[in-house]
């Protein structure tokens, strides 16, 4: 795989964890995984700058839900640099030293000009959801989720239901407070046992017990959630007299916030000490943590210092190492998702891991089976990292180990495995027949990225199949009241609002209803690309594989499975169905009457001031222009913000013309830009 191809791959791995792990709260990869790409990516973009796009990674923060309203944060909220071993956290230090020197206009060294060492903060990183409170006159009024860093969602009515958040300050100021929404340990360990005994999903870690609990959107069920808060960062009017960030703490608590401990560390000797100390200490806390944040004391010199793109320059998160701990694999369950993949789960012996007893981990596919040479009884060393999701990492013999046996035939249906060139998976072929793939093609359907349905949990769906009520997609839409009052825990006001969920779904935008058909590869990003290059789902249905092929983010399988999806007459009638019900699909990137851009290629580098650039890139999008990452021989505009990469540099070599932000927003405003 060339470079540019890894850099795109990790790209899109990076998106759909991103997505899953702050939209759906429901990740796949550990934190420790999820790094270990982010930090190739980065690595890789410093080396090749040239294949840097807006919409990388690394150049944004976070993701936003659409269940509420946005609200532009009145400052940024920042990501954080990551620091995995005591190395990386001098490295950074040196940074720092240096960059200090710089911008107070030292020419020798710091050693030599007297910045021997500077003074820090050090803080327990809290594995929770960030939020933003605002105070006005000592009065809370209004909370934010970070969203993306530039527009949050407004959560007010919710927060102010955890009793750890003060509706009103001792003092009468006016101040806004950063901090990180958690559940206990303790109170998620009784969450899960009342879900469990309600036949309810469980939540995988305190994380998203959190998460799950501040977005709801009635705020008596997040009100009945034992959540808290610890504040991590203020912003105090200018006449405050807040000189470092120890001071804004300790304000903070004055003023009635809850403030977890923080210690200040004269170099970077005593930060590495405090990061050892805590991470077996926290072992012993009633709530998550996964590492602890370092942070410059002085915000005089946070201002000198400044950010990246996506992160300040005067902090970094020391991540701590995933544990690790030896079990007895019992037994080994095989589990069949909605594209016919069969997964294999390992049943371990219940073991404490990361403050969690944990009882089932990942195996991901045979092939790592056969790599570990796992047999039934050994022992297997089970890692994670911030109490997300427990994978085996290897494996020994003991004396009770048997071997394996990997199943050549669904553990569903029965049907015989199959094997497709160039993939680690077996599938099961029975895609009507098999249970389990009928289950998950539902929950996929009625999902948050597709057809946001709620109150369909896993005992529902499981019933509704069972009853042959619900068999495809489409039966969703012919289920009655008295079909859900035959179901175990489903009484009137549940079974009255499911069909209000339901009803309200039938008004779906073209991107997610593609979503939501769950075509083999077609995911939300791809989604998303052909609702912008197909009116509607009659043309989108009639596409030719050589016009799919040739769309960019589409190529060859993907365009091959889309057209296969469309050939099988049961997905047409079954999509037919959902329209003669009343489902209503508009395309937002269609009926737009002005499209005075259209064949036109706008390319953006660097930061933009008035917009995010996705923003930007929507706005473009919507008037006919493509906004593709790279500079080419057939880009119309090169737009350029603040601390551009190198695409500037080529569409100079190239000749193409180049736009600031202003030309940009008196384009999008109706200002016309010849060639």
């Amino acid at each position: 795989m060339d470079i540019q191809a890894r850099i795109e791959n990790l790209r899109k791995l990076i998106d759909i964890n991103s997505y899953k792990y702050y939209v759906e709260d429901n990740p796949d990869l550990e934190d420790w995984e999820y790094d270990k790409l982010f930090r190739e990516l980065k690595s890789l973009e410093e080396q090749y700058p040239q294949y840097i796009t807006p919409e990388s990674p690394t150049q944004r923060v976070g993701g936003i839900s659409e269940k509420f309203n946005q609200v532009a944060h009145s400052s940024r909220l920042y990501s954080l640099d990551n620091s995995n071993n005591s190395e990386e956290l001098r490295q950074w230090y040196n940074r720092v030293l240096k960059d200090v020197g710089v911008q107070q206009g030292v020419q020798l060294s710091l050693l030599e000009s007297g910045y021997k060492d500077i003074e820090l903060a050090c803080e327990l990183k809290i594995d929770g959801l960030a939020v933003s409170l605002i105070y006005k006159n000592g009065k809370f009024i209004q909370g934010l989720t970070r969203g993306d860093g530039v527009i949050g969602e407004d959560i007010t009515n919710n927060l102010k239901t955890i009793k750890a958040i003060p509706l009103k300050l001792f003092e009468d100021v006016n101040v806004e407070v950063r901090g990180e929404i958690y559940m206990p340990v303790s109170s998620f360990n009784k969450l899960n046992k009342i879900q469990a005994e309600n036949n309810q999903k469980t939540f995988a870690n305190p994380r998203n017990a959190a998460a799950g609990s501040i977005r709801q959107l009635d705020p008596n069920i997040t009100a009945s959630r034992d959540l808290s808060i610890f504040v991590y960062g203020a912003i105090f009017e200018k006449n405050a007299q807040i000189l470092t960030h120890s001071d804004a703490m300790d304000r903070c608590k004055k003023l009635g916030f809850k403030v977890n401990n923080y210690r200040k560390c004269s170099n970077i000797d005593e930060v590495i000490k405090f990061c050892s100390d805590m991470s077996e200490y926290r072992k012993t806390l009633d709530y998550a943590t996964d590492g602890v944040v370092i942070k410059v004391n002085s915000l005089a010199m946070q201002n000198e210092l400044g950010f990246t793109a996506r992160a300040p320059k005067w902090a970094t998160a020391f991540k701590f190492p995933p544990e690790e701990v030896w079990s007895r694999l019992e037994d080994v369950e095989f589990s069949v998702g909605r594209t016919g993949v069969v997964t294999p789960v390992a049943i371990i012996k219940p073991v404490n891991l990361s403050g969690s007893v944990v009882s089932r981990a990942s195996m991901y596919n045979f092939d790592e089976i056969q790599r570990l040479d796992i047999s039934l009884y050994d022992d297997v060393l089970i890692k994670k990292a911030a109490e997300i999701i427990p994978k085996v990492v290897r494996a020994r013999k003991t004396s009770d180990s048997k071997p394996l046996e990997l199943p050549d035939f669904c553990p569903c249906c029965g049907t015989k495995l199959i094997e497709i060139e160039g993939e680690v998976a077996r599938y099961c072929p029975n895609i009507k027949g098999c249970k389990a793939q009928i289950m998950g093609r539902i929950e996929y359907f009625v999902s948050k990225a597709a057809m946001d349905i709620d109150g369909f949990g896993e005992s529902i769906i499981e019933q509704l199949v069972n009853k042959k009520y619900v068999y495809k997609a489409s039966d969703i839409y012919k289920l009655t009241y008295n079909d859900l009052l035959t179901l175990d825990l489903i009484k009137d006001k549940s079974a009255n609002n499911l069909l209000a969920a339901i009803e309200n779904s039938k008004n779906v935008i073209f991107s997610k209803f593609i979503n939501a058909l769950g075509i083999r590869l077609v995911g939300k990003e791809s989604s998303d690309i052909l609702a912008q290059h197909y009116e509607n789902i009659d043309t989108l249905k009639e596409a030719k594989y050589e016009d799919l092929a040739e769309i960019m983010g589409i190529g060859e399988k993907m365009a091959k499975s889309i057209v296969d999806y469309f050939n099988d007459k049961d997905n047409v009638l079954m999509i037919d169905e959902m329209l003669s019900f009343g489902v209503n699909i508009t395309n937002k990137y269609s009926g737009i009457k002005d499209l005075r851009l259209k064949g036109q290629s706008f390319v953006l580098t660097g930061t933009l001031e008035t917009m995010s650039r996705e923003l930007a890139q929507e706005k473009l999008k919507e008037l006919g222009a493509k906004t593709p990452s790279s500079v080419s021989k057939n880009t119309t505009f090169v737009v350029v913000g603040s601390n551009p990469g190198t695409k500037a540099l080529k569409a100079r070599d190239l000749g193409i013309k180049i736009l600031n932000e202003k030309d940009l927003i008196d384009i999008i405003g109706g200002k016309n830009y010849e060639i």
